[in-house]
């Protein structure tokens, strides 16, 4: 894969990878450290934090509410958009004005948020899945490290994300970041932090106002749609250059950190990878890139989409997620030895995978669609096999030096949450670690015509998800109850739509 030559800065950027380890107890200290240009910035020696020209404070992140103001009176803020990701990954919220922002920062809504599907609707009530009769609020707690600003507001606005809690403080054990957070805490009470890397796959699409009509390639600065196959093709990221600077210029601008730009094999396929760090601080990353790339897109009247599959006959999108595991104390990976060599945890971390991933398929695949990009011959895995730099496998080891040994999960679509796909991954390894589980041999060839080892079918991974004790424990059966209700009322509306196939194949023939 081809990587975009120089950043908005006229930096050089290496490809996708894991940095040695070693800094990390550092580098997440500093939650919502930033990128700005040189000619501004700074490092605060103290918090480790890139400091803009701004009165000399983050460009994303701060400690506390007094910080906030005044990071908001600084920029001349007029508004905050307060969000928090549903169970999709949909910005949910409210839009205050800065002076009521200062006076209280929390927000309410209603319990039904995190009960309500991709199509807006809420499921039916079950006998693990039950609704707050009251459907009463819940009370939405700003997470200060995650302000920043939206650059393409037409006025003065920033975005923080908030936390979701009952009324007496609890959180909430279903939502989202509550989820990851909780497995992350489950590491560091073993004297572990996980670090992760996502790698987002997305496709450029011109503007579709009806959902009958199929998706096509947008036209570049060239004039002409793209065609055939592109991958690592400086040039055709080039004939969306001016949108690119715009993404770049967006995520400066909100201390979001680009490791490279890609793109990939499908016509109007791109990749953005992001520099690897805290997984919570990395899954925020993911859901404000999403939007931000969707933004930079309609500004140049274009669509860009995270569907799994939105094109056929063209390749589907992935969130690859790179993960290492380091010693909380000294920052050290615990997936090499002092002699370089691979670790038993490292083994285990690859064997819970292989054993648990096709039981969190739901999560990773979440929607009819993502089962549409499991083709066989194609760049998606089909299994849970291993190997050491084999992109024809599910679970890849790349070639890196021992201080920066990780496992890239490839088989996550880009269509899913990125806090609770990166909460099912680390499960997985977690899993692993804790049975001393060991894999089946690395493939050393192509793994394409192996069996499939992954559910083919949404309702088959709930299924599996649901019977998982281990996973169940994890996750929370509130969580499970939920996520499960939900991804069942999306199939049955899916259910409810008759296919071109359908009609083309069946309404003569049968």
């Amino acid at each position: 894969m081809a990587a975009r030559p120089h950043n908005a800065r006229g930096q050089r950027r290496g490809g996708p990878r894991l940095r040695p380890p070693v800094d990390n107890a550092a580098r997440c200290a500093s939650l919502g450290a930033g990128i700005l240009p040189e000619r501004v910035s700074r490092v605060d020696q103290k918090t480790s934090r890139t400091i803009d020209g701004e009165g000399g404070q983050p460009a994303r992140g701060v400690a506390d509410h007094e910080e906030a103001i005044a990071w908001l009176k600084n920029r001349g803020i007029q508004d905050v958009e307060c969000i928090v990701p549903d169970q999709a990954g949909v910005a949910r919220g409210k839009l205050m004005p800065t002076e009521k922002f200062a006076r209280s920062p929390t927000i309410r809504m209603p319990t039904s948020i995190f009960s309500q599907t991709i199509a807006g609707s809420y499921p039916q009530e079950d006998d693990d899945f039950h609704y707050d009769p009251s459907d009463g609020d819940l009370v939405f707690t700003p997470d200060y490290a995650t302000l920043a600003i939206v650059p393409w507001a037409s006025d003065p606005a920033a975005q923080l994300i908030h936390d979701a809690k009952y009324k007496d403080g609890r959180p909430v054990d279903h939502a989202p970041r509550q989820v990851l957070r909780r497995v992350v805490d489950l590491y560091e009470r073993r004297g572990i932090r996980p670090v992760v890397a996502p790698e987002i796959e997305f496709y450029l699409v011109k503007p579709n106002t009806d959902p009958d009509y199929p998706l096509e390639p947008p036209i570049g600065r060239s004039g002409r749609p793209e065609i055939g196959r592109q991958s690592f093709s400086i040039a055709a990221v080039n004939e969306f250059d001016d949108l690119f600077d715009d993404i770049y210029e967006y995520a400066e601008l909100q201390g979001l950190e680009i490791d490279t730009l890609i793109h990939e094999e499908g016509a109007a396929q791109m990749e953005i990878n992001l520099l690897h760090g805290d997984a919570l601080d990395l899954a925020d990353q993911v859901f404000m890139f999403k939007r931000t790339i969707r933004e930079a897109a309609l500004r140049h009247q274009m669509y860009a989409t995270f569907m799994a599959k939105p094109m056929s006959g063209e390749p589907g999108s992935a969130m690859h997620i790179h993960s290492s595991l380091v010693d909380a104390q000294t920052g050290r990976t615990i997936f090499s030895d002092e002699e370089g060599n691979p670790t038993q945890a490292f083994f285990s971390f690859i064997a819970g995978h292989q054993r648990y991933l096709p039981h969190v398929m739901c999560v990773l695949a979440p929607y009819v669609n993502s089962y549409r990009r499991l083709e066989r011959y194609t760049a998606s895995p089909i299994n849970v096999h291993w190997g050491y730099d084999n992109r024809t496998v599910g679970l890849r080891v790349p070639h890196s030096k021992p201080e920066a040994r990780r496992l890239e999960n490839r088989i996550p679509s880009s269509d899913a949450n990125p806090y609770l796909a990166i909460a099912a991954s680390l499960a997985c390894g977690l899993l692993g670690l804790d049975e001393g589980a060991n894999p089946d041999d690395p493939i050393e060839g192509s793994a394409r015509d192996l069996p499939y080892g992954l559910p083919r079918d949404l309702l088959g991974a709930v299924a599996l998800f649901e019977e998982c004790d281990p996973l169940v424990d994890i996750f929370g059966k509130s969580f499970v109850s939920t996520f499960k209700a939900i991804k069942k009322a999306e199939f049955e509306t899916f259910m409810r739509v008759i296919s071109p196939w359908e009609r083309e194949y069946l309404l003569l023939n049968v």
